[in-house]
C-alpha cells in the first residue's frame, strides 16, 4: 500500500517535469528561430500556435513584432507627444480607460496603474492621429491594454498601429457593416460541424451579438485571467485575421450540451452564451479552431457569410427590443417531432438519401473534434495559409 501511494504521488511530479522539459525545449527553439538570419518567421508562427504559445512576455517582446512584420527602425522610434485637448476621441477614450481597472493585475499600486492608464490613452490617441481613416470603437482599449502590459508603451504603439491597419481594420470603419459581416461567418462554421446546435440557435433567433465583444476585443474584455488572454493573442497574431471568429465558434460548439439544454428562447440563449466560462480548455479549443480553419477555410464560407441574413441586432438596444419577440421552446419541440415523423414514414430510398449527408456530417464532426491538441499538420496548414494570405496586406515578410 505504501508503495502504491508513492507511485500515485509521483505522477503529478513526473508530469510537471515532462512539461518543464518540453518548455525548455520550446524556449530553445524560439531562441534559435530568432537568432538566424533572416529570422525564421514560419517557425515562430508554429511556436505561437502550438501548445503553450510563446510562454513568456520576454519572448513575446521579441516575437510579436516579427509576427506582425514591424520593421526594426519603427520599433526604435520614440513615441511623439499627444495633443489631447484637440482630439475628438479623447473624451470617449478617457471614459473607457477609466472603466478598465479590472484589466490591470490585481494588487498593482494605484500610482503604477494610473501611470499605465495615461500611457494607454496616449497609445490610442497616437495611433488614431497617425491614421485618420481609423475610427475608435468601444472595446479597442481592451486590445491595446494587452499590448501595453506585455510590451510597454514604445513597442505597443508600433504594434498596435500595425494591427489596427490590418487585423482590426474592419472594426475601425465608420459603421459596423464589416464587423457584422465577420460575425456572419460564425453560424456557417457551427452549421458545418454541428447542424443541431445551428438549428437550435436559429430557432431561438439568438443571432450573433453575444459574440460581438469576443471578436472586437480578441476576448480581452471577457476573460479574467491575463495568461489566457496573451495565449490567445499568440495564436491570433500567428494566424489569419478571421481566426478569432473560428475560436468563437469552437466555444459555442464546446458548450453544445448547455446550449441544447437551454430553453429555446432568444433572451435565455443569449444570456447563456454571453456568459463565457473562465475554465475553458484553451489548448484544446485552440487546436479545434485551427482544425476548423483548415477544414472550412474562409474562402469556402465567404458566399454563405455574404448571403447570410443575420438575426443579430447591431446594438444591444436593438437586442432588447427584439427580445420581446421570443419563440417558445414548444415550437422547436413540435418541429422536431414533425421532422422525426416525416423521416419515419418516408420510403426506404428517402431514408437512404437522408442518412447519407447525416453520416457525412458525423464523420466531419469526429474528424474536426478528434485531432491532436498539438495541432501537428493542422498547425502547419494554418501557418501556410497565413503565409499565402500575407502578401495581400503586406503583413508578413
Amino acid at each position: 500500500m505504501e508503495k502504491s501511494r508513492s507511485v500515485g504521488a509521483s505522477s503529478p511530479v513526473n508530469g510537471r517535469q515532462d512539461w518543464d522539459t518540453r518548455r525548455k525545449r520550446k524556449i530553445a527553439e524560439i531562441t534559435q528561430a530568432l537568432s538566424v538570419s533572416p529570422v525564421d518567421v514560419a517557425a515562430l508562427r508554429r511556436m505561437a500556435i502550438s501548445e503553450g504559445g510563446l510562454l513568456t512576455d520576454e519572448l513575446r517582446c521579441e516575437v510579436w513584432p516579427r509576427l506582425l512584420n514591424v520593421p526594426l527602425h519603427v520599433l526604435d522610434q520614440e513615441p511623439e507627444t499627444v495633443d489631447r485637448e484637440n482630439n475628438k476621441d479623447y473624451n470617449q477614450v478617457l471614459l473607457d480607460v477609466q472603466r478598465s481597472l479590472r484589466r490591470f493585475p490585481p494588487g498593482m499600486p494605484d500610482e503604477q496603474r494610473e501611470g499605465l492608464q495615461e500611457e494607454l490613452i496616449n497609445i490610442i490617441l497616437r495611433v488614431l492621429k497617425r491614421n485618420p481613416q481609423l475610427h475608435y470603437y468601444q472595446g479597442y482599449h481592451d486590445i491595446v491594454v494587452t499590448f501595453l502590459l506585455v510590451l510597454g508603451e514604445r513597442l505597443a504603439t508600433a504594434l498596435v498601429e500595425k494591427l489596427s491597419t490590418h487585423h482590426l481594420r474592419d472594426f475601425m470603419d465608420p459603421t459596423m457593416d464589416n464587423t457584422k459581416h465577420i460575425l456572419n461567418y460564425l453560424m456557417p462554421i457551427i452549421e458545418r460541424v454541428n447542424p443541431e446546435v445551428h438549428d437550435f440557435m436559429q430557432q431561438a433567433e439568438v443571432g450573433t451579438v453575444f459574440a460581438l465583444s469576443w471578436l472586437i476585443t480578441w476576448f480581452g474584455h471577457v476573460l479574467s485571467d491575463f495568461r489566457h488572454v496573451v495565449r490567445l493573442y499568440d495564436f491570433f497574431l500567428a494566424c489569419h485575421p478571421l481566426m478569432p471568429i473560428y475560436f468563437a465558434a469552437v466555444i459555442v460548439l464546446y458548450r453544445e450540451e448547455e446550449v441544447l439544454d437551454c430553453e429555446c428562447d432568444m433572451a435565455m440563449v443569449h444570456h447563456l452564451l454571453s456568459q463565457i466560462p473562465q475554465d475553458l480548455p484553451y489548448e484544446t479549443l485552440i487546436s479545434r479552431a485551427g482544425d476548423l480553419f483548415v477544414q472550412f477555410p474562409p474562402s469556402e464560407l465567404a458566399k454563405e457569410a455574404a448571403s447570410h441574413e443575420s438575426m443579430a441586432a447591431s446594438t444591444f438596444k436593438d437586442f432588447e427590443l427584439a427580445s420581446t419577440q421570443q419563440r417558445p421552446d414548444s415550437v422547436l419541440r413540435r418541429r422536431r417531432r414533425q421532422k422525426q415523423s416525416t423521416l419515419e414514414t418516408s420510403a426506404a430510398t428517402s431514408v437512404v438519401a437522408v442518412a447519407q449527408p447525416s453520416a457525412a456530417r458525423r464523420f466531419v464532426r469526429l474528424a474536426v473534434m478528434g485531432l491532436t491538441v498539438a495541432l501537428g499538420a493542422a498547425a502547419l496548414a494554418v501557418v501556410n495559409t497565413a503565409l499565402e494570405w500575407a502578401p495581400k496586406l503586406d503583413l508578413f515578410p
